[in-house]
């Protein structure tokens, strides 16, 4: 009875962390070399992930009844889990890059955004870019119009497009000008 009171704030622990998350990877890491894994966990935790290595009948219990408990079967060997709030990627990206590196490091499956993907399917979710890649790539196409237009009227202002332009705003005016006025 004391064992399962003891690890009960452990999977209280594991559920608080899985909670809001928008996506949380699994890994098995053995093979790891103790500096592979100290620069792992500061990549993550400079991202805003979390990496935990817990007992696998304990993730199996917070898992339960949850969009992770598709991932209870992957729970053999040892394990740790990447849990990201924020970016629903950053977890995927950084590892499947760290992997490439450290072949030891193995992506066994994860859910993001409460969809079930296996090694795979995480893969592919590592190349897309984090939200901030994308709405600066957004943000540049559409500037990059913009520009171009600024461009143009000023190479033709500086071609003395700029008096024709000047001329024509003139001669629409003048009408109103000439419009008789009303006594």
């Amino acid at each position: 009875m004391a064992k399962v009171e003891l690890k009960q704030p452990i999977v209280q622990e594991i559920a608080e962390q899985i909670q809001d998350a928008q996506s949380v990877v699994l890994v098995d890491y053995r093979g790891l070399t103790v500096d592979e894994d100290t620069q792992l966990r500061k990549q993550l935790r400079e991202a805003g992930v979390t990496y935990k290595v817990y007992k696998n009948t304990l993730m199996n219990f917070a898992f339960k009844g949850t969009d992770f408990e598709s991932m209870s079967s992957l729970l053999e060997g040892p394990n740790a889990i990447a849990i990201s709030k924020e970016d629903a990627t950053a977890p995927a990206r950084i590892l499947a890059k760290f992997a490439k590196a450290a072949p030891a490091l193995e992506l066994k499956a994860g859910v993001v955004e409460g969809t079930f993907y296996d090694a795979d399917g995480i893969k592919v979710i590592a190349s897309v870019p984090s939200r901030d890649e994308l709405l600066s790539k957004f943000l540049g196409s559409i500037q990059s119009p913009i520009t171009n237009l600024a461009r143009v009227l000023n190479q033709i202002a500086e071609q003395g497009g700029g008096a024709a332009a000047a001329e024509a705003a003139s001669a629409s005016e003048a009408p109103a000008e000439e419009a008789p006025a009303e006594a």
